[in-house]
């Protein structure tokens, strides 16, 4: 399973780099392999403010759908728009073209509960 050092995880199986102020989400390799062949995702809206918790986006596979969350409170300011034409790569590229959305931290957005990618690794095995 590839867990990528420089990211950070969450229990539901989200990755987030964290560059600045500047996050960008997606799922982990782990969660597309549950899914299988992801075939439509339903992107959240640009410039909308969300809360750690709120359900921003949906992604849909031939055997599932899974709810992806805010992971930590910001505006997303980008969303993946690629994924419209092109679903897969949440399945061939979830670390690189495959994110899902962007946001800018909020002053309240706490990044303290999110895991390195050891501990994502032994949570997954």
């Amino acid at each position: 399973m590839n867990t990528p050092d420089n990211l950070r995880y969450t229990p539901d199986h989200t990755w987030l780099l964290i560059k600045g102020d500047i996050v960008t989400i997606g799922i982990t390799d782990h969660a597309q392999e549950e899914l299988n062949n992801v075939v439509f995702v339903d992107l959240p809206d640009d410039r909308h403010t969300c809360i750690a918790g709120d359900s921003v986006a949906t992604v849909k596979s031939v055997i599932a759908v899974r709810h992806i969350y805010s992971p930590i409170a910001g505006e997303i300011i980008a969303i993946n728009t690629d994924l419209e034409v092109d679903p897969s790569l949440v399945n061939t590229a979830p670390y690189t073209s495959g994110w899902i959305f962007k946001l800018r931290l909020g002053g309240e957005a706490s990044i303290e509960s999110l895991i390195d990618a050891a501990a994502y690794h032994n949570y997954i095995a």
